[in-house]
């Protein structure tokens, strides 16, 4: 026998009566002999998995079962020839590990010369693999290939170094070893920076973040690849490969070794479950796999956490756990590689150093010796940015250190001093929370966040868990902060700038969901332990209650932008009242805006931005004027059309013919639409007169407020709004924002702002055209019918159920009925609900479309046709119609 790589024997084809013999040909049933092994094996395998076997052990299980297939297929096709050739495993199949249906890679090696002895014996070998249901990926090379090919690209040197014997001459795959090996190519050094510079790649694919809503269990941080990149890096520093001889030759403590161990089945627990799930290769953790795999695992529902998210926050504590490791090892194969282990360090103070740009502690007791350094290693990294970072072993002396931090650290003045210390820094406040939180210290010294470290929402809204979330809301903060990103959010840069103690924001973005899953009203709960930090950590009484107040309200700026009918007087004036002063509203503005836009990629956009600035400056006006001074809407009114009439004579249009056109107007339509808007809709209008026309449908981009608006003027009719907005999302267009405005002569004028699904803003010319057309065949050119929209939901969409709620409420000011509906978004409902309207006699006067996920929560300012409010039956009607329609969507779909 020969020897492979780790230096077993090669895989010998056991006694299997049920193959045909090595030394026979292939005959009429060898597929089905094949395939009845193939299929026998893998149900035992299943039936072990789900016997809760350590799966550890499957892996290597179905590794040797399909060794096994392999070797006598080879044999039974190649005959003589097999043992002038080497076939060979390659990458994790090499590694001897394989899951249900991961990948089998397979080479085999050729000698030089002539190859009409081989060649089609090889090629039939790998056609019978296809027959008998095995995927392979395979290359046939030369040792002169292979040594080409790895020169070329680390990652086939990555591959070649996993690769295992499985049959044939070893002198072929000894040679492949000795052309491949570190002293003929790719070094550790250069190895090293090479396979770094890969997992950055691949962290930055996934924002650096493990804690992604559907996290791939593979390639995001902390993933399977993380562990793998260090058994690489070992084989080609050491010339070992597992963790084992890692704790062996030192590079990990028995803890750690057990940890990664762990979290390694864990994931491996987890890739099987989803291959037997899908019955494919898959490494994303989907939502409807998540609910699976939760049920899979004997998790349960509890009073305040779903059996989902219980499993979902062990796995992201894992992999936080894992990416630690990762670091942490990555940095020991620094040191060990590229830096001087002898290199002279220079003395920072009594408890720590520099020593190759790298901070650590000056001896193994100094943290037992001072627990304060937990706190001021971070510190000491803000004051000194030239460091690269953290040295293993001081990381490691952190992790075994946590225990100190106890109630009595807690309280202990000193550290208050030093956490203040480090959230006022100039530089590094993020980078440092981030890596406090990573070493485990952060959960520590603030035990409700160390509870939240983890923890999922299953809904599509939330993009993070409450950790990572906070942390970027953290980094929003910091970036409105830095001058250097001015360029990002000009007016919140110049608000947190003018902000004098901006570490308030800093710790109200901290605490702001920090009492998520006790149950109760987490914004109450979080202010509660938000003022007793700040009290216990030296702040004023005034600034302990101005964070207390951030994290109470952090969910009422956006609320209120996005619901509620923001160009009321009313509505500015009540919001005016409950910040009071400007210095309340400029925080709460910028942590709101923060929080958003850490809840995920997709939720903001350039209309969000517009509009929440809109709001900004309507209430920063109302304060301004004084709190008992009412908004006087006529001069609103007046000074709207006075910026509308200069908009307009810039565009020829003089202001009698401006205010002839506007002359039947109500003054709602001036509260209702921007100066922009009106010069756009009368020169539309004017239009229409001189033409002798009544209807129109015009598209413009509102580059200013970031989306792209729809206006049609028709004569007055209800089945318009679910016209338009049926033909709108039937393109995959995300509605905004909808208001419709008696004009006079039984005329309507409606503008709808759109943008494209995934948030982006419309500026090809053709889909705008697309879009024109589109419209104006539904509300203008339409033979009478309803329209029905065909788009399918998005798979996540499908996954949750959302009860249809309904409540209605009054808008004395305004003589509108509103109705806020919370359902379950789907392409189609705001149609639907135009149709609900038409059926009851409802006049839509405008919607604000808010979008949660997979929920919508929308709101509709509507009247009777004669511009009353609804009465109690025609409420009923319209709540009865509504759930008709909506639940019965929901529940085809």
């Amino acid at each position: 026998m020969s020897a492979s790589v780790d230096g077993s024997e090669q895989v010998a084809a056991a006694d299997r009566p049920d193959l045909p013999a090595e030394d026979g040909a292939p005959g009429p049933d060898t597929v089905r002999q094949f395939r009845s092994v193939l299929d026998g094996g893998d149900a035992e395998l299943r039936q072990r998995f789900t016997a809760d076997e350590p799966v550890e052990h499957l892996v290597r299980e179905r590794a040797r079962l399909i060794d096994i297939v392999l070797v006598r297929a080879w044999r039974l096709h190649l005959g003589e020839v097999a043992n002038q050739l080497a076939l060979v495993a390659v990458g994790g199949y090499g590694r001897g590990e394989l899951h249900p249906c991961s990948d089998i890679d397979i080479m085999v090696i050729v000698p030089d010369g002539d190859t009409a002895a081989w060649r089609d014996r090889v090629s039939g070998f790998l056609t019978f693999l296809w027959d008998i249901g095995l995927e392979v990926g395979h290359s046939v090379r030369s040792i002169a290939d292979c040594a080409r090919e790895a020169e070329a690209d680390v990652t086939v040197v990555t591959t070649l170094m996993e690769s295992r014997l499985l049959d044939g001459t070893a002198g072929l795959f000894e040679a492949m070893q000795d052309v491949t090996a570190p002293d003929k190519l790719w070094p550790p050094q250069a190895f090293f920076t090479a396979k770094c510079a890969e997992q950055t790649a691949r962290h930055h694919r996934y924002h650096d973040t493990a804690h992604n809503l559907e996290p791939n269990i593979k390639g995001s941080p902390g993933g399977l690849r993380d562990i793998q990149v260090v058994c690489w890096l070992a084989r080609r520093h050491l010339g070992i490969g597992s963790l084992h001889q890692l704790a062996q030759h030192g590079f990990l403590t028995d803890y750690e070794y057990r940890r990664l161990l762990a979290g390694q089945n864990f994931l491996w627990r987890i890739r099987w479950a989803l291959h037997t799930v899908t019955g494919r290769r898959e490494d994303r953790l989907l939502f409807d796999h998540q609910v699976k795999l939760a049920q899979m695992f004997g998790y349960e529902d509890a009073s305040f956490t779903l059996a989902v998210e219980q499993f979902m926050q062990k796995y992201y504590r894992t992999v936080q756990e894992l990416a630690r490791l990762n670091e942490m090892l990555l940095q020991l194969f620094e040191e060990a590689i590229l830096l001087d282990p002898a290199a002279p360090p220079r003395p920072l103070n009594a408890r720590f150093q520099v020593r190759n740009d790298f901070l650590e502690a000056t001896d193994e007791e100094v943290f037992e010796r001072t627990p304060a350094a937990l706190l001021e290693i971070f510190l000491l990294l803000q004051q000194e940015p030239g460091l690269k970072g953290v040295s293993a072993g001081t990381i490691r002396r952190v992790r075994r250190a946590l225990p100190l931090i106890d109630e009595e650290f807690r309280q202990n003045p000193r550290h208050h001093r030093l956490f203040m210390d480090i959230i006022r820094a100039p530089e590094g406040v993020t980078h440092e929370l981030r890596r406090m939180n990573r070493y485990g210290v952060l959960g520590r010294y603030i035990p409700a966040f160390g509870r939240v470290t983890g923890r999922m929402q299953f809904d599509l809204f939330h993009a993070y868990t409450v950790d990572a979330h906070t942390l970027f809301v953290v980094s929003n903060l910091r970036r409105f902060a830095l001058a250097r990103f001015d360029h990002e959010m000009p007016m919140c840069s110049r608000i947190m700038q003018s902000l004098p103690k901006q570490e308030l924001a800093y710790l109200a973005g901290l605490f702001h969901d920090i009492a998520k899953g006790r149950g109760g009203d987490h914004s109450e709960l979080g202010a509660v332990d938000a003022e007793a930090f700040c009290l216990e950590h030296g702040l004023s009484p005034y600034d302990a209650r101005l964070v207390a107040w951030l994290v109470r309200n952090h969910l009422v700026f956006s609320i209120t932008a996005q619901k509620k009918d923001i160009h009321d007087p009313a509505v500015v004036a009540e919001f005016a009242r409950r910040v009071g002063d400007e210095a309340h509203l400029d925080y709460l503005y910028v942590l709101t805006v923060a929080d958003v836009r850490g809840t995920s990629p997709k939720l903001w956009n350039a209309w969000k931005a517009s509009l929440f600035e809109e709001f900004y400056d309507s209430v920063k006006r109302a304060l301004r004027a004084g709190l008992e001074s009412p908004i006087d809407s006529e001069q609103l009114i007046a000074e709207t059309q006075a910026e509308a009439l200069a908009l307009l004579a810039a565009r020829g249009i003089r202001e009698a013919r401006a205010r002839e056109v506007w002359g039947g107007f109500a003054g709602e339509y001036f509260l209702r639409h921007t100066p922009e808007e009106i010069a756009w809709h009368i020169r539309v209008l004017a239009g229409l007169e001189d033409r002798g026309e009544q209807s129109a449908v015009s598209v413009e981009e509102q580059t200013g407020r970031g989306g792209t608006a729809i206006m049609v003027c028709t004569m007055t009719g209800q089945h318009s709004f679910a016209r338009a907005t049926g033909a709108l999302d039937e393109l995959g267009l995300n509605i905004l924002d909808a208001r419709v405005v008696p004009v006079g002569d039984g005329r309507n004028v409606h503008t709808y702002v759109v943008l494209e699904n995934d948030g982006s803003p419309i500026g090809d010319a053709e889909r705008l055209q697309q879009i024109e057309a589109a419209v104006r065949k539904a509300t203008l050119e339409h033979g009478g019918g309803m329209p029905t929209v065909q788009r399918q939901p998005p798979r996540q969409v499908r996954l949750f159920s959302t009860p249809t709620r309904i409540a209605f409420s009054e808008d004395l000011d305004g003589r509108r009925t509103v109705m806020e509906l919370v359902a379950a978004d789907r392409p189609g409902l705001l149609c639907e609900v135009g149709k609900a309207f038409v059926e009851i006699n409802a006049s839509l006067r405008a919607a604000k479309i808010m979008t949660i996920g997979e929920r919508a929560e929308d709101v509709f300012y509507i009247t009777t046709l004669e511009g009353d409010t609804l009465d109690a039956g025609q409420r009923e009607a319209l709540g009865h119609q509504l759930r008709a329609r909506l639940d019965e969507a929901a529940a085809t779909r």
